[in-house]
């Protein structure tokens, strides 16, 4: 197999280093991705200076422009987040915002950077809304670029109106770790059949 890259970014509101359940589930995805030869970075976006704003860069001190290299230079991306009154973060929101620069990044051949690369969502929180947080992932991503796999989101939810968070599960939900099994394949699968056969330029 091709090895791929993978950088997961966490969209928890935690600075490190905070216990966040977003990282947990993230580094179970790694853990995954390293079954099908994917080496992983993870980053937790609210550690670094990323300005809000829809250009690649954002002037003096923005960090983005660094971490947009490296998901440029990875094969899949994956965007982690809690849900926040039923709503994916405000970070998870901010990096799609500065996603929207790629729809006027091209290459030699018309295309944007992000094709041929795959994406998907991991989603942590203690109410309903791993569907309307990853749909609204979904839309964005592919919007700009981004190929969906099947079955392209790993989540867990408590009980609503609880406060058990994912970190304090043990042993960890079965459905959760198989949904994140399917993930980790679906997603390595896609990226190395794109990675074969890109899209046709325009």
């Amino acid at each position: 197999m091709r090895p791929l890259r993978a950088l997961l970014l966490n969209c928890t509101l935690k600075p490190s280093p905070a216990e966040s359940s977003t990282d947990l589930l993230l580094a179970e995805l790694a853990e995954a991705f390293e079954k099908h030869d994917v080496t992983s970075e993870t980053v937790r976006v609210v550690d670094h200076d990323v300005r809000f704003g829809v250009d690649v860069d954002e002037g003096s001190g923005d960090a983005w422009p660094t971490l947009r290299q490296q998901m440029l230079g990875s094969e899949i991306l994956v965007i982690g987040t809690p849900i926040w009154m039923g709503q994916p973060s405000a970070i998870a929101k901010m990096v799609l915002e500065r996603l929207d620069a790629e729809l006027g990044e091209t290459g030699p051949d018309g295309r944007f950077l992000t094709y041929d690369k795959v994406a998907g969502v991991a989603v942590v929180g203690n109410e309903d809304g791993a569907h309307h947080t990853s749909a609204e992932i979904y839309q964005a991503l592919s919007d700009v670029g981004f190929t969906i796999p099947a079955n392209g989101v790993t989540y867990w939810v408590g009980e609503a109106m609880q406060g058990v968070d994912y970190t304090n599960k043990d042993p960890r939900p079965e459905k959760t770790a198989a949904t994140t099994t399917t993930l980790a394949a679906n997603t390595a699968h896609l990226a190395r059949l794109l990675a074969g056969s890109p899209y046709p330029a325009t």
